[in-house]
């Protein structure tokens, strides 16, 4: 898609707590961090390694006949499988024993103990993999949220969405291609909810979505033993090169009372923002009982007035910024 401007994730290397604060953090910008110690997980983590160490646990997983999988429209079934079971079958390209189809993709995000109350903490889930796998301390500990455990087949890949908090991804083991997004494109990403309608990132349907070209495209294949920094609101999309191991550690970036506490997923919208929104979607409904024409104009009016109250042309310089730093690396 030529028309879509598209830049490298800046790398940094010899990251330490010291550096990602005062370098990478304040930046809010995506970046690909190499060199920082993981564990002995980046090694150790082969497919029989952790089919052992995971043992029977039961694990709920996607599966799809498609390897795109898609959250909108739900193109996978939710399936339970042993851990181990799953392991071995998401590492295998086909499947003498399967749901679907002999291809199947699978994917395995890994949940609370209680689904409805608790976040995702490797400790609690996996722990005798927990303790092969290195959290970077760039954080106080009473910002950590979650550690969410991912596996995916080779050639899944994820829908495009934003997170309301920050994340590190860590790819332990096979490549992943990661695709990001500024907050500031939105408008041109076809939002439902928090995530994008755009599927098919590469080769989009522009007659459907004419604006997707206006969005410029951050990109970086993380290696194993990479990590990437995503900033809270950049939308991110990610393709498995290979069979991938992965973890998002995820940490609060606002004040604590700024999250919905009932969140396990910590993918709410912020409190303030939530009802923000029910309030224009409210003001929405109202514009209804008017005329047409009447509608159009007060809807232009109430366009303006949040553009002029909202817009940030600090966010823009920096998203100019990112962009530059991109080039040069």
């Amino acid at each position: 898609m030529a028309l879509q401007g598209k830049t490298s994730v800046p790398i940094f290397t010899g990251v330490n707590r010291e550096v990602f604060l005062r370098d990478v953090y304040p930046q809010r910008c995506p970046a690909l961090l190499r060199g920082v110690s993981l564990g002995p997980c980046v090694k150790k983590w082969t497919p029989d390694y952790l089919r052992v160490k995971g043992g029977d646990k039961d694990v709920k997983i996607h599966v799809s006949t498609e390897p795109k999988m898609d959250f909108l429209h739900k193109n996978f079934v939710y399936k339970t499988l042993t851990f181990n079971e799953f392991v071995k079958r998401a590492s295998e390209k086909k499947h003498s024993d399967f749901f679907l189809c002999e291809d199947e993709s699978y994917y395995l995000r890994s949940l609370g103990e209680d689904v409805r109350k608790e976040p995702a903490d490797l400790s609690k889930q996996f722990p005798d993999l927990a303790e092969d796998f290195h959290i970077p301390n760039f954080w106080e500990p009473d910002q950590f949220f979650s550690s969410v455990f991912r596996i995916s087949s080779c050639g899944l890949q994820l829908w495009t969405h934003y997170d309301v908090m920050d994340n590190l991804l860590a790819q332990v083991s096979g490549r992943k291609r990661a695709v990001l997004y500024s907050p500031q494109d939105a408008l041109h990403l076809y939002l439902s909810g928090d995530k994008s309608e755009v599927l098919d990132i590469d080769a989009p349907d522009l007659k459907r979505f004419p604006e997707f070209v206006k969005a410029k495209r951050l990109e970086c294949v993380l290696e194993p033993g990479d990590l990437l920094f995503i900033p809270a609101l950049w939308f991110h999309n990610t393709l498995a090169l290979e069979f991938g191991v992965g973890v998002n550690v995820f940490w609060r970036h606002l004040p604590t009372d700024s999250y919905d506490k009932k969140d396990p997923y910590g993918n709410k919208d912020p409190v303030v923002a939530a009802r923000a929104l029910q309030t224009l979607e409210r003001a929405l409904n109202a514009l209804d009982e008017l005329p047409e024409d009447y509608r159009d104009f007060y809807g232009r009016r109430m366009i303006q007035r949040i553009q002029k109250r909202t817009t940030c042309e600090s966010l823009w310089r920096k998203q100019e910024d990112c962009e530059a730093s991109s080039h040069e690396t």
